[in-house]
């Protein structure tokens, strides 16, 4: 992200408000410090909007809070987990500012306390709706970087866990869901290790359009910081209908993407953060262990163990029973 460009950030700030809006919030309220942030970002002269596009008033998006990992077995204990250093927050003697929401946002109507759904069929039905506003891609393709075909989602929506990874792939684009070439299939097998059926839980990536290479072909590539702003109130009301005990960012694009970590994957797996209230757990991309295998079965082995632990951590956290032949999986014989 270019840091003299503060579009990906109102970006941001405007797909928060308008979750924030269909959630019935009226008011916000902004430290002095936020005050201050926005202040700059007007200062720096935001490049020009789309056509058609109307800036959105600003709120302060609130910054993941990482926490340490509880020991909740005997295995998790084996892992080795650093805490994140605790940062020192003084609190400003001045109150924060508040800040009216508006009648609309971008041209949606003013919003009306929505209860949260609860059943199956009223789960289904917000999704469809969110789908929907995912399909019209106005953010997402008025980008010009990304592909025509909108993938949105597999699963259920009463899942325990969900799964989020970057973007659709060329695969994933033909057959329409995520998660759906030889890292899908991976990921798949996995989930039968853990108990689970792909059918019992959600998968979805940040991105919900097929980044655009040169030539394109079967060719992939990470979405950009902007692309996955584009389409990151979609995934925020995904996670808000679903209420998942846990959440899994997989590989180092959606971890930044998500949680806004900037340090590399190997450095953020084995804990747990926080997004929206839920415990998110940082761990590595199927297709990095597809990678390894081309390394040997021991170099493989390892880097799938790592991955292992971070999934029985989640099957802790998720409620899940823990055998102890899962516990012993690709350990060194």
């Amino acid at each position: 992200m270019n840091p003299t460009d503060p579009y990906p950030v109102l970006l941001l700030l405007r797909a928060h408000l308008e979750g924030r809006m269909r959630q019935g919030e009226r008011r916000l309220w902004l430290q002095p410090d936020a005050t201050q942030a926005l202040r700059e970002l007007v200062r720096m002269k935001p490049q020009p909007w789309p056509a058609g596009r109307t800036a959105a008033p600003k709120a302060e998006v609130p910054a993941p809070a990482a926490e340490a990992t509880p020991a909740t077995d005997r295995f998790a204990e084996e892992v080795a987990v650093q805490p994140m250093r605790p940062v020192s927050v003084e609190v400003p003697a001045t109150p924060p500012a508040s800040v009216l929401l508006p009648e609309s946002v971008s041209g949606l109507p003013a919003p009306v306390p929505v209860p949260l759904p609860v059943t199956l069929e009223e789960k289904e039905a917000r999704l469809a709706e969110v789908r929907a506003r995912a399909q019209e891609g106005r953010d997402a393709k008025s980008l010009g970087t990304l592909g025509g075909t909108m993938v949105f989602a597999v699963g259920n929506p009463l899942a325990e866990i969900v799964f989020v990874g970057e973007a659709p792939g060329v695969e994933e684009e033909r057959q329409g869901e995520p998660f759906a070439g030889p890292a899908g299939n991976l990921l798949t097998k996995v989930l039968k290790v853990m108990g689970l059926e792909r059918s019992g839980v959600y998968i979805t990536n940040l991105c919900k359009y097929r980044p655009v290479t040169e030539g394109q072909g079967s060719g992939n590539r990470a979405p950009s910081p902007l692309e996955m702003a584009s389409c990151l109130e979609f995934v925020r009301e995904e996670i808000a209908i679903i209420r998942p005990r846990v959440i899994v960012a997989l590989g180092g694009t959606a971890i930044t993407g998500l949680l806004g970590i900037k340090t590399g994957v190997m450095s953020a797996r084995g804990r747990f953060y926080e997004f929206e209230g839920i415990p998110v757990m940082a761990t590595l991309h199927p297709s990095y262990l597809l990678g390894k295998e081309q390394e040997g079965p021991q170099v493989a082995n390892a880097e799938k163990r790592k991955f292992w632990e971070d999934m029985l951590m989640v099957m802790a956290r998720a409620g899940l029973p823990v055998t102890e032949k899962q516990r012993a999986f690709f350990l060194p014989k």
